[in-house]
């Protein structure tokens, strides 16, 4: 049995092999190759189990998560791979960042302009190097704009990014609504109940991608720019409609009907429009963790 720490996850996977493993994970979703139970939600969403089973070589990912948003980390979990005759328990946390990342990069990298070259990352926490680490894999970024609630943690992760990623300009911000104004892709990482912006605060042409509300109360984007978007991709429309308080708000409120959900397995395949403003809501799934355990499993 393989027994793997959060320095080894990051060693054996960077971030263009977790993309590559994922986007493959999706294509495999949408082949109706993976059996996906239902993830399970304990104590108001502060533990979650999520599992997911590859029928072509029987081998199946179950993640174990604890969620303490008043905590840092807030996250902290362990994932269980198992495969004909071998089983592998890795750091859960460092997945789950690495593979939120590697689907954000597919998202954009689907939707986002060819010449996109302003990032806009909403967040400090956890989740959002990863986030920018994804799109900079899939687009040349010359300039990040990182923002948050605390100037010197968005001032902090400036300087550690620019030191990681020294060709790319990277400058903090306060004023979120100054910081998208001219991005060519925003990502939003928060733990937010209230939209963070308006969409008419965002360029005609933009790519949104928002991770970070994975609860039916909380909410990064705002109403109007799901209804008037171009493209609102979902990594499954059935966990979307039960987790995403972005898309259950803008649902129940009758202003987008189910159906103009786009799966992001299929889009692969059928690329929806990529014009205007386009948005990737993301609540993760098992195939993400799945293909990023079998990445360490061939490692």
């Amino acid at each position: 049995m393989k027994v793997l720490s959060a320095e080894d996850v990051r060693r054996a996977v960077p971030m263009s092999t977790a993309i590559d493993a994922v986007r493959d994970a999706f294509r495999e979703l949408a082949a109706g190759n993976f059996v996906l139970p239902p993830r399970q939600i304990f104590g108001d969403g502060t533990v979650l189990v999520m599992s997911a089973y590859h029928s072509p070589t029987g081998t199946a990912v179950v993640k174990k998560i604890g969620i303490a948003l008043d905590q840092v980390p807030a996250i902290r979990a362990t994932v269980i791979w198992t495969g004909a005759g071998e089983q592998l328990v890795a750091d859960g946390s460092s997945i789950t960042t690495l593979r939120t990342g590697a689907v954000v990069g597919v998202a954009t990298d689907l939707l986002a302009s060819a010449d996109a070259s302003r990032l806009t990352l909403i967040g400090t926490g956890a989740q959002a190097p990863d986030q920018v680490r994804a799109v900079l894999a899939v687009r040349r970024i010359a300039a990040v704009t990182v923002t948050g609630r605390s100037a010197d943690r968005a001032a902090t992760l400036s300087r550690e990014l620019a030191h990681e990623f020294p060709d790319v300009k990277f400058t903090p911000s306060t004023s979120i609504d100054e910081a998208i104004a001219d991005a060519d892709v925003v990502c939003c990482a928060t733990s937010s109940a209230t939209p963070l912006f308006t969409a008419d605060a965002l360029p005609a042409r933009v790519h949104v991608n928002a991770i970070g509300a994975f609860r039916p109360t909380m909410r990064e984007l705002p109403r109007d720019l799901l209804t008037t978007a171009t493209t609102v991709l979902v990594d499954q429309r059935e966990a979307a409609l039960e987790e995403s308080g972005e898309i259950v708000d803008a649902i129940t409120s009758g202003e987008l009907e189910t159906a103009d959900l786009v799966e992001l397995g299929p889009a692969l395949s059928a690329p929806p429009p990529a014009t205007g403003r386009t948005v990737f809501k993301s609540v993760g799934i098992g195939p993400q963790d799945w293909a990023i355990a079998a990445a360490l499993a061939r490692a």
